[in-house]
């Protein structure tokens, strides 16, 4: 813990108390610089046995609250954590299709599809995610956001790696337009 008597951007001695920070802890603000500091500041560092555990408790469903107060770590620097995991993300979404069927325990491809919706901003503007999902590895193989008409409905058919298309059972509702768009020798409804 170090004590500030000075401004850490401009060195002056001359600052003001400036309220509280979120913490409680007292504010101060340079008279020269305008720049906003604490004189007792701590620089605590996260270290990488505390990240794996934020990173264990995000996928637990707990809320970003409760991470805080377990961890003890801030709200901003957990939002700042999760934008920076999500940044280093891949653009897609690396699925690794199955190149033939040998490679598959039970000899079969099978894929569930299914579309539900949600809205964005008001229920007006209804959105539909249509998602295709191996049935054994329960990995997202392909997905499409749109309507519920035919074409996004083509749209997931195009999206399914090649190898899908090409071998696997398509289970799905009873939905009309997958009955035009996957080959019924390829496709069981389920009721």
């Amino acid at each position: 813990m170090g004590i500030r008597e000075v401004c850490p951007e401009c060195r002056s001695e001359r600052f003001k108390k400036n309220g509280h920070i979120h913490t409680g802890k007292q504010n101060h603000q340079c008279k020269k610089c305008g720049r906003q500091f604490v004189l007792h500041a701590e620089n605590r560092m996260i270290g990488e046995d505390q990240r794996a555990m934020v990173e264990r408790l995000l996928c637990e469903k707990i809320s970003l609250h409760g991470i805080c107060r377990t961890v003890g770590v801030s709200l901003r620097w957990l939002m700042d954590f999760i934008v920076a995991r999500f940044a280093a993300l891949p653009d897609h979404l690396h699925v690794l299709p199955v190149v033939a069927p040998r490679e598959v325990i039970i000899g079969r491809l099978e894929v569930e599809a299914d579309e539900m919706w949600s809205f964005v901003a008001k229920k007006a503007n209804k959105q539909w995610v249509w998602i295709a999902m191996d049935k054994q590895t329960r990995q997202i193989i392909a997905f499409h956001v749109g309507d519920r008409s035919h074409e996004s409905a083509q749209q997931l058919w195009a999206n399914l790696p090649a190898v899908y298309r090409e071998q696997a059972m398509f289970y799905t509702d009873q939905y009309a337009v997958y009955t035009g768009i996957i080959p019924a020798a390829q496709h069981k409804a389920i009721t």
